[in-house]
Parts: structure tokens; sequence; C-alpha cells
């Protein structure tokens, strides 16, 4: 049964409204020290076949070995993506030729895997969420990397890659947008890196999607795929498929049919290109590996793994927002980052939960975000900003004192409590001297005094020239109230 099309996803085309369908294939490279069967290293960045196995290499009479870390970082992805977990599942020989895959074939799983269905919530900008459906969870090889650009007449071959355990997340097609899209990896790219199962390293390849789109008139049945292979960029995404959806459009509105084909996506044109026909299960004469027994395991070692998972995104999320009080797009904001998410926790703890919130995510990441810096390379420390929170809610220091206090602690590190007292940044709450202020500004502005008492609004104005003479230091609170109580405004 269809479920309800939502009109302001569809797209206009010259002859009526169209609906995009998105299903996602995601390749995410299992953090292992080792790959799937042999104990050659993963490590990124290596000299090229520098980490090759003779199993790796398919020489003759040697044997794969499963990797028990890469099964149990499947099982604690399933467990993250609420999916069932398949006690029995069964590697596959998926066979074709390319001159990367040394075997000729590529060990997977088709019709066993090791994790079945779950889901995925995905909270949209707009506030709304969707339930994406997550088909299975298999585990696989990776193959190694053909380089073409490096001699005129040659292809080069670099098998560091090759047998690299890959986790493919197939999803169901729930997807009605780009933006949709986008935002489904994003999580599934944080669920991942809450786990530690993959690092999520879309530049070094370590994550990666396979694209399915069609599009239909609304409510008929599914139009025909292509599949737009290795995008690795989430931005890319949701330009491949804007792309996508428009050029099949454009063809079955002219009269043409699509042709179920493989595509790649060129980012300098935004456009994709024809790369292979579709390969239907059936081309890849899939048949169970005779080198590798079916893999079995206990619910026991399923709930093992359970009882040890992380705090996961979605959970943090709740608790963020009824432990700390957070609205739900700071605590939003917060989560999305393992990292992130601990280093407000550790500000948070014992104080105003929404204030440390908002120095996290408008002064902290604003300036890391303009410095182009993570938040593991902030020179600001959770203690030391936690100090400048705690400055503020003790009356010490004003809003405006402590975003120049920030600053300083940026640019020169040090306790910011020390540095108020050295530097003579403390708040002036003393009434004689704030009232001096006061009467010196209304004293000047007598015109505007008139205006005032016909249009209370101007009041900020008042204030603002208060803190300006005092150099930002009066207690904003008390020149409110005694700018109100001199100038007769309730």
């Amino acid at each position: 049964m269809n479920a309800p099309v939502d009109h302001k996803k569809l797209i206009k085309g010259a002859t009526g409204d169209w609906e995009v369908v998105i299903g996602m294939e995601i390749h995410a490279q299992v953090t292992s020290k080792a790959k799937l069967f042999s104990g050659a290293a993963t490590a990124f960045g290596a000299e090229p076949n520098a980490h090759v196995s003779l199993v790796d290499a398919a020489m003759p009479g040697m044997l794969p070995v499963i990797n028990r870390e890469c099964v149990r970082q499947a099982v604690r992805t399933g467990l993250g993506l609420k999916a069932q977990i398949n006690l029995r599942s069964v590697f596959d020989r998926k066979n074709y030729f390319y001159p990367d895959l040394p075997q000729g074939y590529q060990i997977s799983q088709y019709k066993f895997p090791i994790v079945g269905e779950g889901e995925v919530i995905v909270d949209m900008a707009d506030g709304t969420q969707i339930q994406v459906g997550i088909e299975r969870l298999h585990l696989e090889q990776d193959a190694g990397k053909s380089i073409h650009d490096l001699h005129p007449s040659q292809s080069f071959v670099d098998l560091n890659r090759s047998g690299v355990a890959l986790m493919e997340i197939v999803s169901k097609p729930d997807l009605r947008s780009s933006e949709e899209a986008k935002a489904y990896v994003t999580k599934l790219r944080t669920i991942l890196r809450y786990l530690g199962t993959c690092d999520g390293d879309m530049e070094k390849g370590n994550l990666r999607a396979d694209v399915n789109v069609s599009v239909r008139r609304p409510g008929d049945p599914l139009g025909t795929r292509c599949e737009i292979k290795n995008v690795n960029s989430i931005r890319f995404i949701g330009q491949a498929i804007e792309h996508e959806a428009r050029r099949q459009i454009g063809i079955i509105e002219d009269g043409g049919t699509i042709d179920q084909e493989t595509r790649l996506f060129d980012p300098g044109k935004g456009e994709t290109r024809s790369m292979r026909s579709k390969e239907e299960a059936h081309d890849y004469r899939y048949f169970p590996d005779p080198d590798l027994l079916p893999l079995e395991f206990t619910q026991d070692f399923v709930d093992e793994l359970a009882t040890h998972l992380p705090e996961l995104p979605d959970e943090k999320k709740e608790r963020f927002i009824a432990e700390y009080g957070l609205s739900v797009y700071d605590a939003g904001v917060l989560i999305a980052e393992r990292e992130s998410a601990d280093f407000f926790e550790r500000i948070a703890k014992g104080r105003d939960g929404k204030a440390a919130a908002n120095w996290v995510i408008n002064e902290l990441f604003g300036r890391l975000n303009k410095e182009g810096l993570g938040i593991e390379d902030s020179p600001v420390s959770a203690d030391q900003l936690g100090g400048i929170v705690d400055l503020i809610g003790e009356g010490v220091i004003s809003g405006k004192i402590a975003k120049d206090l920030f600053e300083i602690v940026w640019s020169e590190g040090g306790d910011p409590r020390a540095i108020v007292d050295e530097r003579g940044m403390k708040q002036v709450t003393d009434t004689g001297a704030i009232e001096k202020a006061v009467d010196e500004v209304i004293a000047a502005n007598a015109e505007k005094v008139e205006q005032v008492k016909e249009k209370p609004s101007m009041l900020g104005w008042f204030v603002g020239q208060v803190m300006k003479s005092t150099g930002g230091k009066a207690n904003p609170q008390a020149v409110n109230a005694m700018l109100k109580d001199k100038l007769g405004i309730e």
C-alpha cells in the first residue's frame, strides 16, 4: 500500500507533478585493524600494495578466515539500527571480473544476511520526522582501487583496500526528496560514529553511497530505477538526486522510457552519466562460498553486545531535552557528534543547561565553524567555558563582558575567573555608580526623554547608552530597573 503523497515534495514537470522515490545502499567500512578474511592491516594512507596478504591477492590455496571483530561490529550496528539480528547467516560468492578484485568474485551475503529489517528515525529541518526502513545489513569485502592517471597507456592497481570489511546497509525506498536523503545519510553516519563501528570519513571513502532513484506520477507504481554509484559526499548525494530525477522526468515527458542502469555523478558538471547497464542478482551467479561455513552465534552473544552499547543519538536527545530543558533544535545540534554532546555535558552538569547550550552552540560552535576547526581542536576547554557560564550566573560579569572574556580565553588561554580579577572586568553592581551613569545619560538626552514617555520601547536605546558609558560593566538588570524608575515607565 502506498504511503500518503506529500505534495510539498513533488517535482513540477512540463506535464504535471512527479514524485521521486529514493533508496540507499550505504557502504560503511568496518572499524577494525584487520581485514574481513585476512590479517592484513586496514590503516589508511600506506604505500600502494603495502597491506596485502596472500589471501587478499587470491594466491592459490589461500583460504579466508572470518574476523570476529568485524562480526561484532556488524551486530552492534544492527542493534543500533533497532534491527533483527540473524543468528545464522551465509557468505556467498558474487561473481564478476574487475582488475582490482583478484579472486574474480566478491565474498558477500545475499539471501541470508547477518542483519535483517530495522529503522532509522530522521529529524528534518522543518521539525518533522520521517521513518526510513532498513531492509538489511550484510558484510562483504571491499575491492581494490584502479588508478588510471599515472601513465598515458597503463593502469595501476592498489590492493590495499581489497578485502577490507564493509557493511552494506540497504534502505527501503522510503525517501521522497534529496533533502530527506541527505538527512538520512547524516543521521546514519551519526549512529555509526556513536557506535564506533565506522568512522564515517567520506573523504577517505570509508562511507559512500549508491543511490537508487526513480520517478512516478503520485500514486502510481514504482518507476524504473537508476543507481548512482559511489557518491562520497552528502552534498553530492543531494545534487545527484536532483539532477537524476529531472533527467528521468524529461525523458518520460518527451515520450521516452528509462533504462535500468548504473550511473556515475560528475561533481564538476553537476550531472550523472551512464556507466553500464544495471545487473540483476542472477547476473552475479550467487552461490554459497564453499570455503566458509555458515556464520552462527548465540543469542547470549548478541545480548552481551547489547548491554555494552553506548547511549545512542535519539536517546541522548530525549535525555538532553528532559534533563537540561533544551529545545528540540538545540538538543539536535548538540547530539549530532558524540564529541560535541560530551563537551556540552561536561559544562552543563550542575549548571543552567540552557545557558550552557547557548554558549556552546552560538559562541563556541560559531567560532569553530568560522576557523574551520572541530570540537576536538577547540582552544577553549569545557572547564574554561563552564567558568565563563559560572561568572555570568553569579552576576560577576555581564553578557557583553563574557563575550570579550571568551575572546581572551580563545586567544590567550587562562582561567576565566583569574582573568576577570586581573583585568578589572567585573560587572559594576554598585548602585551609586550605576545611578551616576544613568543620570548623565538622561541629562544629555532631554529630547529623547520626552519621546520615551510616548514610546516606551525606546528604553533599550537608553540602556545601550548607559552600558556604553560604563564600558559594558554595568549590571544590565540594574540599569533597566533604574531607568524605568527615573523615566516613569511601567
